[in-house]
């Protein structure tokens, strides 16, 4: 799943309660005796260093952070690494911001030992589990750890999912008057000739493959059999109703694409870039929800480890969860946030609604829908 640049959205600002650490003098300096002692490469949660005020100390020692592939459009990033610096006082350098999942294990290889590897990784599915597989990450459970449900965390704390989306339709809706599309099948229909658009390709675009998962999902499918998704694909294409158009806020204004198969998170971004423009309308399909997210994972070399670990405590508190849904991304607390009351709700109705929890595919349904992908999908597209 590569990330790519992503639109910079104008929303109302999140109102962030960034309350002050007070201390008396005494318990000052037993935090920071605690925190100077404290081996935080090791540490696999805040409370087993110390606590917070120790690991804060010592991340505010360390002063910096090194962060890689995130585009500060993308989720809402360029505000949560400002957010974070203003906080605590660490300076962050974001290394190669448009990068994939890929270069960013890549980069802690290469990397390894020097001032420049990165600390922090925010890798797809399947890269995290390559990731733990090679042992280049650092296990690490956060205040919030219990919140985060199990199918979306690796049991030992080697990653977990941070935020992410939904498969979904986004479509003008003036094109296609009192008939919009409703579901995968609607959009078989004459009507949508030369009409539908995917995010990239499916053998190496996430979102694009994700889009094959969730039609495989509506056509009788499974997390284990995606193969309905690609047979659908194949009468979509031979129906003249598929284009191989990148899909972008300029394409849909120029009305090259009616119809963009998405990540939900950026299927409601267009449409508040394209907003006076097109009248651009999301949903997610009730018999096709496919959801995946972004996994958050430290560095078994992280140079600035307590740092490292203090990044991961705020993008699971509440503000930082929040600073994600500004983005329009789901946060993976959100169904806690709401419990909570915790959820900003202005952010969360830019949302298209979706019911149930999020099913994620095993690492093993992920390789085996993958190489059915690569294997088939040049011969459906021609």
């Amino acid at each position: 799943m590569n990330k790519k640049v992503a639109i910079t959205l104008s929303s109302t600002a999140l109102a962030l309660v960034l309350g002050a650490c007070g201390s008396t003098s005494s318990s000052s300096t037993a935090t920071t005796a605690a925190s100077s002692s404290t081996n935080w490469a090791t540490v696999t949660s805040a409370q087993a260093g110390g606590g917070m005020s120790a690991l804060i100390a010592a991340a505010k020692k360390e002063g910096s952070l090194n962060v890689i592939a995130l585009p500060p459009g993308w989720a809402n990033y360029g505000e949560l690494i400002s957010s974070f610096e203003k906080k605590y006082g660490i300076t962050i350098t974001s290394e190669n911001p448009n990068g994939s999942s890929a270069q960013e294990l890549a980069a802690l290889k290469a990397e390894k030992g020097t001032s420049k590897e990165p600390d922090v990784v925010d890798v797809g599915p399947s890269f995290a589990l390559l990731g733990a597989s090679q042992g280049l990450f650092s296990p690490y459970k956060v205040a919030e750890w219990s919140q985060i449900p199990s199918n979306s965390k690796d049991a030992a704390g080697n990653w977990y999912y941070d935020y992410g989306g939904y498969i979904s339709i986004g479509y003008n809706a003036s094109a296609f008057g009192s008939n919009p599309p409703t579901s995968f099948a609607s959009l078989l229909q004459p009507q949508y000739k030369g009409a539908v658009a995917l995010d990239g390709n499916p053998t190496s675009a996430g979102a694009a493959f994700g889009a094959v998962y969730a039609a495989s999902l509506a056509n009788g499918g499974s997390l284990s059999n995606i193969q309905p998704g690609l047979n659908y694909f194949k009468k979509l294409a031979a129906a003249g109703n598929f284009v191989p158009v990148q899909s972008s806020p300029a394409v849909i204004e120029s009305g090259q694409i009616k119809v963009n198969i998405d990540w939900d998170y950026l299927n409601a971004a267009y449409a508040i870039a394209t907003k006076g423009k097109v009248n651009w309308k999301v949903f997610v399909p009730s018999n096709g929800q496919y959801a995946s997210y972004y996994a958050q994972a430290i560095s078994a070399n992280a140079p600035h480890p307590a740092a490292a670990r203090l990044w991961e405590e705020y993008l699971y508190s509440a503000a930082g969860q929040n600073l994600y849904l500004k983005g329009l991304a789901r946060p993976i607390l959100l169904p806690a946030m709401q419990t909570a009351g915790t959820v900003n709700s202005t952010y969360l109705s830019l949302l298209p609604t979706v019911t149930g929890q999020p099913q994620f595919p095993t690492g093993s349904q992920l390789s085996a829908a993958q190489a059915l992908v690569a294997n088939q999908w040049p011969s459906i597209t021609g």
